[in-house]
């Protein structure tokens, strides 16, 4: 039996999420928390035109598997699946950056929404199995890349990116997932415009914060 995820969104998720700006595509909520003219809500737009017209399967599911795709800022990662939102959550930085392009967006999702649907099934995002999890999820984006033209590199990078989590299968561990969001903080809140008084602070709060837990 199929077990319905359990979503609840905190207090601060909403409050985001409100003061975000967004509009639906084929019943997906898309959504921004950038100024106008939202260029990063047209560029995650783009990318779902271009997996619907490549690949209408991998298209259907994303729209059954997710509710939201969302471009918010992450400390540490271009991208996360959410399910307290079952969402895929982008970093701004990364959808506005130069060097992406619309086939990397778009692959990011395909990949995000096999996390959804992996969560749909009541598979669980357990520290032993995240490697798996996560192959899983890059093989979801080579299947659809390969119908993609001139794409070849990104396969390639896939590829090699699976050999090399098979070497590192604790790189998704809790402890190096919170040491990657430690050491992305700074930039994330100089992107916002935070002075660096604010920034020291607000760092040495995290480390008081994870000093007091690992007692």
């Amino acid at each position: 039996m199929v077990r319905k995820p359990d979503r609840k969104p905190s207090r601060v998720e909403r409050i985001q999420l409100w003061l975000s700006r967004g509009r639906e595509v084929d019943g997906l909520w898309v959504g921004t928390r950038e100024a106008e003219p939202h260029p990063a809500l047209r560029r995650v737009e783009d990318a779902l035109r271009l997996i619907k017209s490549h690949d209408a399967l991998h298209y259907y599911r994303v729209i059954r598997n997710l509710e939201r795709v969302w471009v918010h800022l992450l400390p540490s990662a271009v991208a996360h699946y959410n399910s307290s939102l079952n969402a895929c959550v982008f970093d701004e930085r990364f959808v506005l950056a130069e060097t992406t392009t619309l086939q990397m967006i778009a692959s990011t999702i395909i990949h995000e929404a096999t996390h959804a649907r992996l969560d749909v099934w009541g598979i669980d995002y357990d520290e032993t199995i995240r490697y798996r999890i996560e192959a899983i999820c890059l093989r979801r984006e080579l299947n659809f890349l390969i119908k993609l033209p001139d794409s070849e590199h990104l396969q390639e990078e896939i590829v090699h990116t699976l050999e090399w989590y098979a070497t590192k299968q604790d790189y998704f561990s809790d402890l190096n997932n919170r040491e990657r969001d430690d050491q992305g903080a700074p930039e994330a809140f100089r992107y916002l415009g935070a002075p660096d008084w604010f920034v020291r602070c607000a760092m040495w709060l995290i480390r008081r914060r994870h000093a007091r837990a690992s007692r």
